[in-house]
């Protein structure tokens, strides 16, 4: 625990800061070197992001070993250790036992990264007075007064809940994954339960281009994604697996919602969107690739990564669901703008080349689809209490990394490999 304790009550009303990291903590005999491991229940997570690293790192290099009851303050031990010369940070894999060293740093240089990546950061939260929705919304007691998340009864097109239960979140990608099995998604979106297996070239490739394209469209005012180089190395991706992406980054420059868009609009990539539908009791939540304005309206984009091209058999919103919230949000004005001046935009990235689709929210046709697929994948959701193992036609339990704990898939499974082999 690193902290201080002030005589009396400051400004924030607050008398006592502390800071802890959690994690299996361990130190050397003499004291001179702190480590803090910090599981993964999969495979090792060796990509956290550098400050969260450093924030740890500083903690064991400044704080004192402290009983730390929940929602109690901190209380140091009666004879602390001395202070290390050394700390390190490593991840661990608790299903392989995999390792990573993510920060190994002297007391000098940790203060240095604090001082540069974290004492901000940490300041602004510290500091911070605004209401930021999201999915924790659900367990907050202010929510039905609370003016700062947009309500828009209906959303989900489902009726309330026939027996009181707990307020819930939810996101289209929850609902996707409902709708290939229940259990499926009890287990890994809400037990949060995977085996790690490793995701395969065209998720990885997805996820490293988009977080290029988040990277650039983050740092404005910069120049278009024309006028940037390609990346001679994408996270995650092997020198094989390279030339697609670039190909789809550089698809990407004649798309970009940047080039040519006045400095004065406002652009926000990952926007994240959190509603209350009253109705429902459900918070929804949209994780928005680019939300950007234009010339009084809102214009939400949604990027896709694709090897081959779709056909046009259903409309973009069945395709997408993503496309039927957007179109939703967008209608109802919850983002704000003139819903007469914004569009949902689809970007599909290829290898060979690239698209750009548009829906106007204010179409009725494409309101009425958007409605229709959104509350096709939220009635089952809504009323399910049991989440069976039931899973589509088209998905199985061979592939599923949620098989290992769901007794219906591993009795499946083994069915198939036992006809395999006669």
């Amino acid at each position: 625990m690193s902290g201080r304790k002030l005589n009396t009550f400051d400004a924030r009303g607050a008398d006592q800061y502390e800071r802890t990291a959690w994690g299996r903590q361990y130190a050397s005999g003499d004291g001179a070197v702190r480590e803090l491991w910090i599981p993964s229940l999969g495979q090792v997570k060796a990509d956290r992001p550098l400050p969260e690293v450093v924030a740890a790192a500083h903690v064991l290099a400044a704080g004192i070993p402290a009983e730390t009851p929940y929602l109690k303050r901190s209380e140091p031990l009666a004879a602390p250790p001395p202070q290390p010369s050394r700390v390190r940070v490593l991840g661990v894999g608790l299903r392989d036992g995999s390792t990573a060293v993510l920060g190994d740093w002297d007391i000098e240089e940790v203060q240095r990264l604090f001082d540069v990546h974290v004492r901000d950061r940490m300041a602004k939260v510290t500091d911070g007075r605004g209401r930021r929705p999201g999915s924790d919304c659900v367990r907050c007691e202010a929510l039905a007064g609370c003016r700062d998340i947009p309500r828009t009864p209906g959303l989900l097109g489902v009726l309330g809940p026939a027996r009181p239960r707990k307020r819930r979140s939810v996101s289209v990608s929850d609902l996707r994954a409902y709708r290939e099995c229940p259990a499926r998604y009890h287990l890994t979106r809400v037990l949060k339960l995977r085996d790690g297996r490793t995701e395969n070239e065209a998720i990885r490739r997805g996820r490293a281009v988009d977080a290029w394209l988040n990277a650039c469209h983050g740092a404005r005012p910069s120049v278009p994604c024309r006028d940037i180089p390609l990346p001679d190395a994408l996270p995650g991706l092997d020198e094989t697996e390279l030339p697609a992406a670039r190909a789809m980054i550089r698809a990407h420059r004649g798309l970009c919602p940047l080039d040519g868009l006045p400095a004065t609009e406002r652009v926000e990539p990952q926007r994240r969107v959190a509603v209350y539908d009253e109705q429902a009791d459900v918070v929804v939540i949209a994780a928005c690739d680019v939300v950007y304005t234009d010339d009084g309206g809102v214009v939400i984009r949604e990027t896709k990564t694709a090897a081959h091209r779709f056909g046009e058999r259903r409309s973009l919103v069945e395709t997408f669901p993503q496309l039927a919230l957007a179109v939703l949000l967008s209608a109802s004005g919850v983002l704000g703008g003139d819903p007469r001046r914004s569009r949902v935009e689809l970007e599909v990235l290829r290898p060979d080349g690239a698209r750009l689709e548009e829906l106007d929210p204010c179409d009725g046709l494409t309101l009425d689809r958007s409605r229709q697929v959104i509350a096709t994948l939220a009635t089952g959701w809504a009323a399910d209490e049991v989440y069976a193992a039931e899973p589509a036609p088209d998905f199985g339990c061979s592939g599923c990394e949620a098989a290992r704990w769901c007794s219906v898939g591993r009795f499946r499974r083994a069915a198939d490999t036992a006809g395999e082999s006669r």
